[in-house]
């Protein structure tokens, strides 16, 4: 089966950290631009980062910038997305898309993403901050 398969959420306090990852199956992630995304309930689904396959450039959505990581290893498959400085407004379902349009996040300084033009979603992995 085609899809990414998440893990490493957890319930923690503000001010913690998770280390998130997102194995790809069926496919080579390396093809792709792969993007970190997360819903909150009752919003739409948000892209927190993105990281290119054409030059490992990485994005981050201005509410997170400073505070995640993205990384990958193409050896094992698997993108991951470290968070540190956890507050309660990053309470979300994480999950990872890959990019079927292109392999570059952007072609300019701004990750100005198309949530449609990701695919192969996994179940995510849900992240919650307490106060």
């Amino acid at each position: 089966q085609v899809q990414f398969v998440e893990s490493g959420g957890g319930l923690v306090q503000a001010g913690g950290s998770l280390r998130l990852s997102c194995q790809a199956s069926g496919f080579f992630l390396d093809y792709y631009a792969i993007g970190w995304f997360r819903q909150a309930p009752g919003k739409e689904r948000e892209g927190v980062s993105c990281i290119s396959a054409s030059d490992g450039s990485t994005y981050y959505s201005d509410s997170v910038k400073g505070r995640f990581t993205i990384s990958k290893d193409n050896a094992k498959n698997t993108v991951y997305l470290q968070i540190n400085n956890l507050t309660p407004e990053d309470t979300a379902v994480y999950s990872c898309g890959a990019n079927l349009m292109r392999r570059a996040c952007s072609y300019g300084s701004t990750w100005n993403y198309v949530v449609s033009d990701y695919a192969y979603w996994g179940q995510g992995t849900q992240v919650t901050v307490s106060s």
